[in-house]
């Protein structure tokens, strides 16, 4: 078994609570991201998901993000906390990662259509409102998406999908709007 490198490019990007060899921003093609992924298991509850980032085809596309090489020794023991962690519909799937250097073989978790969870697209207005009142076992929602923003803005990625859902998203939360009740959750996951 070799060192195997992880694409992350939603909260895999900020939220690193795996062990990792080596860490490089790089990017994969033909690939948009997009807040099309329900989410019932951290950001939101089966009866009210959240919206996270899931990966669709997009040929002529670039997504930026941050690559994570993990190590051969402890590649089952990380592999089996990150499938665990990407339960809620990703799979893993193989795709090549470019970095200003090259290119390598790589995997990333990605939840297509056919999982129960996958919400597809919807309004901007609609996808923000979702964010913005969900909260579940990992927290609020909206936090996800500021992170996301943030951590994108610091690598220099411009992803307008992302800061366009963010950018509402503040509007909302600004205008003082509160969570509908039945999205809060009572307990907090460590994920």
């Amino acid at each position: 078994m070799s060192d195997l490198w992880l694409f992350g490019y939603g909260s895999i990007i900020w939220k690193v609570d795996f062990p990792f060899v080596e860490k490089k921003t790089g990017h994969i093609r033909h690939w948009s991201r997009r807040f099309w992924q329900g989410s019932t298991d951290h950001r939101g509850l089966p009866h009210a998901p959240g919206r996270v980032v899931t990966l669709i085809d997009t040929p002529g596309s670039v997504c930026g993000g941050v690559a994570f090489k993990l190590a051969a020794e402890t590649l089952d023991e990380t592999l089996a906390l990150l499938d665990y962690r990407e339960k809620g519909g990703y799979q893993r799937i193989n795709l090549p990662i470019y970095f200003d250097d090259g290119v390598v073989d790589g995997i990333t978790y990605c939840a297509d259509r056919h999982n129960p969870n996958f919400l597809g697209d919807a309004p901007l207005m609609d996808i923000a409102d979702q964010i913005a009142r969900s909260h579940g076992p990992s927290g609020a929602n909206k936090e996800y998406i500021m992170n996301l923003d943030a951590a994108l803005a610091d690598l220099g990625f411009n992803d307008p999908h992302v800061s366009d859902v963010a950018a509402q998203v503040r509007r909302i939360s600004d205008s003082g709007v509160e969570a509908d009740e039945s999205h809060t959750s009572i307990s907090r996951e460590a994920t």
